[in-house]
């Protein structure tokens, strides 16, 4: 038994996770090629290996002839009867080569095929490893800048992070640990290249797995996704099971599932709206947090119009369009919005609607404080509740005070003077 070959092929096997079996090829492979490097040639030589001792035979098959032209594949009557005198002319006649008559550059060659075909596998090994993570997140380090780039070490293979993968904004410092969603593996002549992002809106949904249980298990779907990457995202949740809450699922015991996203993301804003195969009611979820009146919308043409409050005119376009501009991709629709003035003027609303809806509200309101015996409402029972460090309309630059993306075709009008 070969015990020194077979104690270091089980420590590579174990270390660089690569079979016996392929190292064993190898090993075959560079003892042939060792025999063309020496004799010039191999057609007639010779292998035998016992895979599990990893003893091996080597010898050259020669022809047993009366007079030898060529000395590699012809052997003389004479001398193989010297071998064994029961050969004669025609028989095959196997000669033992010794591994060790070998001359050094024939020995050096067959060392480097063997080094090349385990670096080959063990890159082979590692792009496996990381291509079953393809379009999935992975925990990184961060080694150090180059350029606008960032180089992160995934543990047996580096990946780039590249300056239009990178949230504007972040910085990130040595031995940092960091999530990243792999975009692509490719596998290349150096080893695999992996591509990495810390944009694309799949981080977001991945993140929301990992985190929480009821999105892993399938109960609750994640629909749809719009994101600007550190600034909002908006996501569209559905729940398989009437008895669980989707975006309750999702936000978490005060929460906490959706904040532990958000630190991930370093602050990123996150909208969960519910989801609706009805379009109309979609568009007025994702246009959150604004109030809407109506919504229009035309499946074939996928557009919608949308009517809102004037005062949450504002509120429903965002920054620079941005909660507008968000819904727009997370349902698929070009929207419209008007305010209430807006579509008067344009003939979508009646021009006595205000008058029609203040008293539609009286009534709405009033009626209910009358027959409960409350003649002026709750305000004589309860008083008016106005949050001390709270002034009127806070709350809204919540919702407008983020950065921006690329626009999307959505039209805005604006209101008159």
């Amino acid at each position: 038994m070969n015990t020194e070959l077979l104690e270091a092929l089980n420590i590579l096997e174990k270390e660089k996770e690569i079979s016996k079996e392929t190292l064993l090829d190898a090993i075959e492979n560079s003892l042939l090629n060792a025999c063309k490097n020496h004799f010039g040639k191999a057609d007639n030589i010779r292998l035998i290996m016992d895979r599990t001792t990893c003893d091996y035979r080597l010898f050259a098959e020669k022809t047993v002839v009366e007079e030898v032209e060529d000395k590699l594949e012809e052997i003389s009557i004479e001398d193989a009867r010297a071998i064994d005198g029961k050969f004669e002319l025609g028989d095959i006649v196997q000669i033992p080569i010794e591994s060790k008559s070998f001359g050094r550059i024939a020995t050096q060659n067959a060392k480097n095929l063997i080094l090349q075909k385990i670096r080959e596998e063990e890159r082979k090994v590692v792009y496996d490893q990381y291509f079953e993570k393809e379009k999935d997140i992975v925990t990184g380090i961060v080694q150090r800048y180059i350029g606008r780039n960032v180089s992160i070490n995934l543990g047996k293979a580096d990946a780039m992070l590249t300056e239009n993968e990178q949230v504007k904004g972040e910085v990130f410092k040595p031995t940092e640990r960091v999530k990243l969603y792999v975009v692509e593996v490719k596998n290349t002549t150096k080893g695999p290249k992996i591509l990495v992002s810390r944009t694309h809106p799949e981080l977001v949904k991945r993140l929301f797995e990992a985190e929480v249980t009821e999105v892993k298990d399938g109960v609750v779907e994640i629909k749809s996704i719009a994101r600007e990457a550190g600034s909002r995202t908006k996501i569209a949740v559905w729940s398989n099971d009437p008895d669980v809450d989707p975006v309750g699922a999702c936000v978490g015991m005060n929460g906490s599932r959706v904040n532990a996203i958000v630190n991930e993301l370093r602050g990123e804003k996150i909208d969960i709206i519910n989801w609706s195969d009805n379009p109309a009611i979609l568009i007025e979820n994702a246009l959150s947090p604004a109030k809407v009146i109506s919504v229009m919308a035309d499946p074939d043409d996928k557009t919608a119009g949308v009517i809102v409050p004037d005062y949450q005119l504002s509120l429903a376009i965002g920054k620079e369009g941005q909660n507008a501009r968000l819904a727009a991709r997370l349902t698929g629709y070009k929207i419209d919005i008007k305010s209430e003035t807006q579509a008067i003027e344009s003939g979508d609303l009646p021009e006595n609607y205000l008058e029609l809806s203040e008293g539609v509200y009286e009534e709405e309101y009033e009626e209910p404080y009358e027959e409960a015996g409350l003649e002026d409402g709750p305000e004589e029972e309860y008083g008016e509740f106005q949050p001390e460090d709270e002034e009127p309309g806070a709350g809204r630059d919540e919702y407008e005070d983020d950065g921006y993306g690329e626009e999307d075709e959505i039209i805005f009008e604006e209101a008159e003077d």
